[in-house]
């Protein structure tokens, strides 16, 4: 009896939420690996463990990165293990968890409360559980919808099953942000198919605007919330102008290369669906080796920026990409705090924002380096500069728990995989939860006498 409660008052001072948050990720990331290293997940030869590693994290991850064919090398029970992988991984398994408590009639311990609301609302909420409920509820309906849809095109080129089977995935791994895809060209097959093109898109931003975005257009829609809140103005907007902004770029940046002698429907499809899925998502309905390295240039940004916070997606999020320009824009017009829509964002959220992107930035540097001495060393250096660009791109991806590749991935070798799957780890729990996560108690430093610096 004493040594459970010595272990009881050992977890409960030692795991703290944002342990619990990201131990809950590891743990099924490793779950998932063991699963998919039994012979029974693969078609033929049984996965190495760091391939197994790899695909477990990136379905977990929702990053979509394969170094191994998913149609081929896994076999039908693998598959759907990946497809599990995704579906809890986009939407945590804390979140499974709180619903299945509630559903046997077990309480919430403030540690679970608390996870769930930073993991999907900017402030606290009285009816968070009911949002939770309505998460999984808004889940199901829209890949339901998401997989009909694509049922009705894919029933003319596969038989029913098949077509079903295909349809479930896909949709499945376009609203969790993921990637993955049974075609082995991925969407391309469909690059002038405008309900294949508009289906996944769709399901992509729904995924990845967050959930209580979602949430409150739909209150918004059913007229019972009259206003949104201004981080929903914020996501909504940044988003749109993203995906604009990305399609107009993809468009006159490869009018001469891959759009090249396509139609018009085609040329605006693929623009706008190459400036969708960059954000978080990893499918492609164009060879992303042979883009122009302007549009690389754009595809990395975007990947960089991410989707919103409390979706499915990775990134930097929508949300800390606005504030830095908004703290730009009010910068430059004097103003000492960052003011938009009558509202003024508190210090702590902004310095919270630079810290976010700054330590992004670091890490994806640290990666790119560690994949750069990993690589081959027998290149000569001028035949390696395109070799550098493939990883700076795969950091990105993995990062942005994107997926998308410039075909490198599988290529890397095991060094290569660990660092990557490190990196798509950090990019879907956040480096700064990371960070909490391994202290164990945030003390308040103390303040010294100041002394200024010359910066900029």
């Amino acid at each position: 009896m004493k040594l459970y409660l010595l272990i009881k008052t050992f977890f409960a001072r030692h795991l703290t939420p944002a342990r619990i948050f990201v131990f809950s990720f590891a743990g099924l990331i490793m779950l998932g690996t063991l699963a998919l290293w039994l012979p029974f997940s693969a078609s033929e030869h049984h996965l190495r463990f760091v391939d197994a590693l790899f695909t477990s994290a990136s379905a977990v991850c929702v990053t979509g990165l394969a170094t191994i064919n998913i149609s081929k090398d896994l076999s039908l029970a693998g598959q759907l293990i990946t497809m599990v992988l995704f579906q809890v991984g986009g939407l945590g398994i804390i979140t499974f968890s709180i619903v299945l408590f509630a559903l046997m009639g077990r309480g919430i311990s403030f540690k679970g409360h608390e996870i769930a609301q930073s993991t999907f609302m900017q402030s606290p909420r009285r009816d968070f559980f009911l949002i939770i409920v309505r998460v999984l509820r808004y889940t199901f309906i829209i890949e339901g919808i998401g997989t009909l849809l694509l049922f009705v095109r894919f029933v003319f080129d596969f038989p029913v099953g098949q077509a079903f089977y295909h349809a479930v995935y896909n949709a499945v791994s376009a609203f969790n942000n993921c990637g993955y895809s049974l075609f082995p060209d991925n969407m391309m097959r469909y690059q002038d198919d405008i309900l294949v093109n508009v289906t996944i898109m769709g399901l992509i931003i729904l995924g990845g605007i967050g959930f209580i975005v979602l949430h409150e257009v739909m209150s918004k829609f059913r007229g019972k919330q009259k206003k949104l809140s201004l981080h929903s103005k914020i996501v909504l907007i940044t988003t749109a102008a993203l995906i604009l902004a990305g399609a107009v770029c993809f468009y006159f940046l490869e009018m001469n290369n891959v759009l090249s002698g396509a139609s018009i429907k085609t040329a605006i499809l693929t623009s706008f669906f190459q400036s969708v899925t960059p954000r978080t998502a990893g499918f492609n309905t164009v060879d992303i080796g042979i883009l122009t390295n302007s549009t690389i240039l754009v595809i990395m940004a975007l990947m960089f920026i991410g989707a919103s916070p409390g979706s499915t997606g990775g990134g930097v999020k929508t949300t800390s990409f606005s504030l830095l320009v908004l703290l730009m824009i009010n910068r430059m017009k004097g103003n000492e705090n960052v003011n938009v829509a009558n509202r003024t964002i508190p210090k702590e959220l902004i310095e919270k924002t630079i810290s976010i992107v700054f330590a992004s930035a670091m890490i994806i540097g640290v990666i790119i380096a560690v994949l750069l001495l990993a690589g081959e060393r027998n290149i000569a250096p001028l035949a390696s500069r395109y070799q550098f660009i493939e990883y700076a791109f795969e950091t990105f991806s993995a990062f942005g728990t994107v997926g998308l590749s410039m075909g490198v991935t599988p290529k890397l070798n095991d060094v290569q995989k660990y660092a990557i799957v490190i990196m798509m780890f950090i990019g879907r729990v956040g480096p700064l939860t990371l960070a909490f996560a391994w202290y164990s108690a945030r003390k308040r430093g103390l303040t010294y006498a100041e002394e200024s610096v010359m910066v900029g």
